[in-house]
């Protein structure tokens, strides 16, 4: 178990456990991998099972997905078919030039014959093969009957193709749309606990990385894919139909291929896996220097982050020269090998046509399937990349949406629209996990309109206790009473809605200062905003903003001050109107005379209400009704300031170490108050 800033003992996260989500995470998942740089194939657990559920999700839009499929196809054909149409073209061209050299009136046979008479074979075989009239010149009619079908078959083709693009896009879009729904419905229904021991980055890498990684993956690889292994299997149909022979030799580039895709495709991968994680730990390096750069510069410690940056940029750097040297060899490989196929189908098809075995627009089209044949070949392996990434992707994804929820509603009661906020616990149980015990068998009431004091060292369950209350947790056994109700016996919502809070961290949303308040009651009216900002001293400091309570907050909260975030939190409670308030050491980031002001607009806030504060500053909380003082998940003593301070207990010696400097506290807040500057 670890704690949390506030003294929870939260489940702590196995590094292990959390170097291997972040390894998983996709391109942007640490630092946005603002480099360019190519990202590791992620590989699915399991393939198979995730990319049936994939599917699955897909079968709501199956209707759409068969259209896409039919005009993938219809394209293929049509771009398969045209070279071989504008082979007969070229032949047409080819024997109107021979042709309009022979002599009219005879015939094609007579021809060849009187060749041969003369010896001349070769050019008497190439001229068998052609469809030629001695005398007559090209037939335009022809010839542009055959470029018209040309033309408007890579026309109907290229419609087709945007055509189902555009469908496709749509369909991805409302399948992605909602994927993404389902995940922030589940985020909300996910229990406090899974978020202790989950790493925020990797959340969030999975709710915006790993979604957009599948959607990229339906939208591109789907289409092209398919398109790319239809092209392959209609080429090499074509190439057998025109020649069989060529056909074999353009096949050998097939294997040789292979093994050049596997040998570097495996050391590549190595490498960019080393690239990705020297780009993490330099984004790491380059994230910590910033946040931590004041530090740096009060402890002088420059020169060693200069130095640590170099050192990790080296490594990065290495890493990614490695990994794109090798990457960069697939290309040139790839076409040398290209290349020598072609020189083969070349010669080899000259001499089909000198032999009079194929025509020259038969060999023009063979040519013209060889060059296209790696095209879609290589989109293969990447599309196969990005699927297979795709697919991984949609598998963190799925392992977030199938995370254990919090327990289901059981709603059988309802408070009453107005509660007095009196809370009963008893004989309550609770642990994160079941061999390390944290409360045990406690039992304690806060009475309406009462302030009870949660004191203790860290660790010993201070907040957690109050999250019981709010259901963040369930207990494991005992009862929580909120005004006599059970509180499993109502929903979550609505006990909720009647609890406020104020945490150690002030939290402030993107927008202005009057929305912020507001956010504690959306239906909240302008006389309530400000009758709460008002009584909190948020009114003190915002009328001598420029703007007022129009002020923007920025996106860290840095043009206000952190008492002045804090007052305004406490506003936003004030603005809730709850029955119950819990304080989580709501004054530990604040200076003295800020504190002195928090204080009051705190005190302004439990007025008629039930309050729990957390606190460590123990001459914050003298005036409470009860103090509890926690060990070990455990109330050992509990009473008021004067009582728990003459039992010599506990929080006498909490007490006595906070001020063992021998300072007068009461003449420190005295001082304060009166504009001193209080002694450090």
């Amino acid at each position: 178990m670890s704690q949390d800033s506030k003294g929870a003992a939260v489940p702590a996260v196995d590094p292990e456990e959390a170097e291997a989500e972040e390894a998983a995470a996709p391109a942007g998942g640490r630092g946005g991998g603002g480099f360019g740089q190519q990202m590791p194939t992620q590989k699915a657990k399991d393939f198979r099972g995730t990319a049936q559920r994939l599917i699955g999700l897909i079968r709501s839009e199956m209707g759409w997905m068969a259209v896409v499929v039919v005009f993938i196809i219809v394209s293929v054909v049509l771009s398969v078919i045209a070279p071989k149409i504008l082979g007969k073209a070229m032949d047409v061209i080819f024997a109107g030039v021979i042709g309009k050299q022979m002599p009219a009136g005879v015939t094609k046979d007579q021809v060849i014959q009187g060749l041969r008479a003369q010896g001349q074979n070769n050019f008497a075989d190439m001229l068998s093969a052609m469809n030629l009239v001695p005398g007559r010149g090209i037939d335009f009619n022809e010839l542009t009957l055959l470029i018209a079908v040309i033309l408007i078959m890579y026309f109907v083709a290229s419609l087709f193709m945007w055509a189902q693009g555009f469908i496709l896009n749509r369909v991805v879009m409302r399948i992605v749309y909602r994927l993404r729904r389902d995940v922030e419905a589940k985020l909300n229904r996910l229990p406090l606990g899974y978020f202790d021991t989950r790493q925020r980055g990797d959340l969030l890498s999975r709710v915006t990385n790993d979604v957009d990684n599948v959607q990229q993956a339906l939208q591109q690889a789907f289409s092209q894919l398919l398109s790319s292994i239809l092209q392959v299997l209609g080429i090499i149909v074509m190439m057998f139909i025109v020649s069989w022979e060529l056909a074999l030799i353009a096949l050998v580039a097939l294997p040789l291929s292979a093994v050049v895709t596997g040998v570097i495709g495996t050391r590549s991968q190595k490498l960019f896996k080393a690239q990705w994680r020297d780009t993490g730990i330099l984004n790491g390096h380059i994230e910590e220097s910033f946040s931590g750069h004041e530090l740096a510069i009060l402890f002088g410690r420059e020169k060693e982050m200069v130095e640590g940056f170099d050192g990790k940029n080296e490594d990065l750097y290495r890493a990614s020269f490695g990994a794109q040297f090798v990457s960069g060899m697939m290309f040139p490989i790839m076409n040398w090998i290209s290349y020598l196929a072609y020189v083969g189908i070349a010669v080899v098809g000259g001499l089909r046509v000198a032999a009079g075995q194929m025509t020259l627009g038969d060999a023009t089209a063979f040519i013209q399937y060889s060059r296209q044949f790696t095209q879609p070949l290589g989109q293969i392996a990447g599309m196969a990349n990005m699927l297979q990434s795709g697919v991984a992707s949609a598998e963190r994804v799925f392992e977030l949406l199938d995370a254990e929820e919090q327990e289901p509603e059981t709603a059988t009661r309802h408070l009453p629209a107005a509660t007095d906020g009196h809370v009963d616990f008893e004989h309550v149980s609770f642990s994160y996990s079941p061999d390390k015990p944290l409360i045990e068998d406690l039992s304690l009431t806060a009475e309406p309109g009462h302030t009870v004091a949660i004191v203790g060292p860290t660790g010993a369950g201070k907040t957690t206790l109050v999250n019981l209350v709010m259901r963040f947790y369930e207990i494991s056994s005992g009862r929580i009473l909120f005004d006599g109700v059970d509180i499993r016996d109502l929903s979550r919502d609505e006990l909720r809605s009647k609890v406020g809070m104020v945490l150690q961290d002030a939290w402030l949303f993107g927008g202005t200062i009057y929305d912020n308040i507001r956010y504690g009651n959306l239906d909240a009216t302008e006389e309530q905003v400000m009758a709460a900002a008002r009584a909190t001293y948020v009114d003190r400091f915002v009328r001598s903003l420029p703007d007022g309570y129009n002020t923007v907050i920025d996106e860290e909260g840095t043009n206000i001050a952190a008492g002045e975030k804090q007052l305004i939190t406490i506003a936003r409670a004030f603005v809730a109107n709850p029955s119950l308030l819990i304080l989580d050491e709501a004054t530990s980031s604040v200076d003295t005379r800020t504190e002195l002001l928090v204080q009051k607009a705190m005190a302004a806030l439990r007025t008629d209400r039930t309050s729990f504060v957390i606190a460590h500053r123990l001459s914050t909380i003298r005036d409470a009704d009860t103090i509890l003082v926690m060990e070990n998940g455990k109330i050992v003593e509990q009473g008021r300031h004067e009582e728990l301070l003459e039992r010599g207990g506990v929080y006498h010696r909490l007490y006595m170490s906070q001020f063992a400097g021998g300072i007068d506290v009461e003449a420190e807040e005295a001082a304060a108050s009166a504009g001193a500057t209080p002694r450090t």
